[in-house]
């Protein structure tokens, strides 16, 4: 297996961009969608890691700067969260399901019985993992784990990140489920999901409580209301309490400012009569083979124009300009895809140039906390003398 190649990524140009909330960007995707796509992932036995996002996340990434840029990083984030589901209905563009981990864990698990995958548990508490691994082999019989393994509790500069790695490498795993809690599973997993070198690495939080059945998930009605974390403060309230108030206190606010700034409402009117569909790449822009390509953005850069495969080369470029010139509006998907060029760019080692952005197109960046993905240029020149040094 290879653990250093750069992912492709091939379902990203199947699947829509994704929507970015409060600088996260959630992949939109169904179920049977994530599965298909997991099952890509461990066919092409190159690491991958993915996310799932609730609202905790969203609150914590507005100070952990080393946790967004992870999620940005992440080969696939999930929505896991209802209120989510909501807000991206009110920015114009609804995600198509809540894939909560809790819910999502155990579909993988049938995947990976029917299909001979081996799995690997990291984390949770000993007492816990051994009930949960009676209940595992109780309710998937053929399943095959490959290993069970719950480190002594440490500081993550204090854990013995070879050690684990080493065990997970031995056990030739095809899933790793990590429960650390977050954001602790997320930066372990970003430190150490190549070495680890398993296809499909996920950090899965409380799971682990829920299959041995140490804590009980809420009613589903309460699930599909948006009522869970109520139904989890009332079996948790020293713990969560405090957590759920901060969360509630920082995501309100920061989704409110997102709605009135990038809500669908908020679109100004055009400048002109006949750039309401996306804008082609300037001719002239493209007769210079030698510098890198250049992608004119559309004057409003929406959920509709992030759709139009056509406007949008093939996302494995080192370095890409970004025409910004014409572009007067941002939406939260339009600021996803502008996030998914930004991060193939980066991983192949190149840039992603934002040349000519306006005041307007600068501050939605800023109020994403995404601006520093992108290098800034003025002008055309500037931008091509940035890229070809």
């Amino acid at each position: 297996m290879s653990r250093d190649a750069v992912p492709q990524r091939p379902w990203a140009h199947r699947l829509p961009p994704p929507i970015v909330m409060m600088g996260v960007p959630l992949d939109q995707l169904n179920t049977t969608q994530a599965l298909e796509i997991v099952s890509e992932m461990i066919a092409s036995r190159t690491p991958h890691l993915l996310a799932t996002a609730n609202v905790d996340f969203l609150a914590q990434v507005q100070e952990d700067e080393t946790l967004r840029r992870i999620l940005i990083d992440a080969d696939l984030i999930l929505c896991d969260g209802t209120p989510l589901i909501w807000m991206s209905k009110w920015l114009g563009d609804p995600l198509p399901e809540r894939l909560a981990g809790s819910d999502l864990v155990p579909l993988l698990l049938d995947l990976a019985q029917d299909n001979g995958h081996r799995v690997f548990f990291l984390g949770g508490r000993d007492e816990v993992v051994a009930v949960a691994e009676d209940k595992i082999k109780e309710r998937w019989p053929g399943l095959q784990i490959a290993g069970m393994y719950s480190p002594p509790f440490a500081p993550m500069d204090q854990m013995d990140h070879a050690d684990i790695c080493r065990r997970i490498r031995e056990s030739n795993s095809d899933m790793l489920f990590v429960s650390f809690g977050c954001p602790k599973q997320e930066k372990w997993l970003a430190l150490n999901f190549r070495e680890a070198g398993v296809p499909v690495a996920i950090g899965v939080g409380a799971t682990i409580d829920f299959l041995a059945g140490a804590v009980k998930r809420a009613p589903v009605w309460m699930r599909k209301t948006g009522l869970e974390w109520f139904f989890r403060v009332a079996q948790e309230p020293r713990r969560l309490a405090k957590r759920y108030w901060t969360d509630i206190c920082v995501v309100g606010p920061g989704l409110l400012k997102q709605l009135l700034k990038m809500g669908p409402r908020n679109q100004p009117p055009p400048k002109t009569t006949d750039t309401n569909s996306p804008t082609r790449p300037d001719p002239a822009h493209e007769s210079d083979t030698s510098s890198p390509p250049i992608v004119v953005l559309p004057e409003r850069l929406d959920a509709l124009a992030a759709r139009d495969a056509s406007l949008w080369p093939i996302e494995e470029n080192r370095t890409l300009i970004l025409d910004a010139t014409r572009t007067i509006f941002l939406d939260s998907t339009g600021t996803g895809k502008l996030v998914r060029f930004a991060r193939s760019s980066r991983e192949r080692g190149g840039l992603c140039i934002l040349m000519g952005a306006s005041p307007t197109v600068l501050s939605t960046l800023d109020l994403m906390k995404l601006r520093n993905l992108f290098t800034e240029a003025d002008t055309l020149e500037e931008a091509i003398a940035i890229a070809t040094p």
